[in-house]
């Protein structure tokens, strides 16, 4: 009889890491997203059942503030279209699925992963590679943003003054790793 086991996905960055006198570059840990579209009279009920408010201005997200959902950040993408990242791992389409109002919700856990930038040369090193403005007037705490690093698509957020969330395609990330890490080699503050 076959030996039937559970696989177990690889991270694709693992053991990968950068650490430099003025910036860390880390993969994040596994996290479960939720590429998430829904018509206007649904973001009330979606936000509702995700636990998280789900933001409706441009380059802004929106943190769960209920403790048991600690983590749990929503990123506006676009005008009807919302990425939600929970670092617990929780099925974010199973709240959704009770939602009766026009939506899509789609688990894009294993599509997605992160790196972790962060420390005084953080925004210098992403910089290097992405044409958003990351001034902290015009990219504060808390904006997030489609964009490209080099000729990667990414979703950016930036998590604290010094330090920001790089989501990418798994199938891109070796790209986005490398990227970053030449970048932090010139980097300066």
């Amino acid at each position: 009889m076959a030996d039937t086991g559970t696989a177990i996905r690889a991270l694709p960055l693992h053991g990968r890491l950068v650490r430099t006198a003025h910036v860390d570059i880390v993969p994040a840990d596994p996290a479960s997203r939720l590429a998430l579209r829904a018509s206007a009279e649904a973001i009330a009920p979606l936000s509702r059942a995700l636990g998280v408010k789900l933001p409706e201005q441009p380059k802004t997200s929106a943190q769960a503030k209920a403790s048991r959902l600690a983590g749990r950040v929503a990123l506006w993408i676009g005008p009807d279209e919302w990425l939600v990242i929970d670092p617990s791992g929780t099925d974010l389409t199973a709240p959704c699925a009770k939602v009766k109002k026009r939506h899509s919700a789609v688990d894009v856990s294993h599509r997605n992963t992160a790196i972790l930038v962060s420390g005084p040369a953080a925004q210098s090193v992403i910089s290097a590679g992405c044409p958003q403005n990351l001034s902290p007037d015009v990219f504060p705490v808390g904006a997030c943003s489609r964009t490209v690093l080099g000729k990667a698509e990414i979703i950016l957020l930036r998590e604290d003054a010094q330090a920001f969330r790089v989501e990418c395609w798994r199938s891109f990330s070796d790209y986005v790793f490398a990227f970053l890490a030449d970048a932090a080699r010139d980097s300066v503050v």
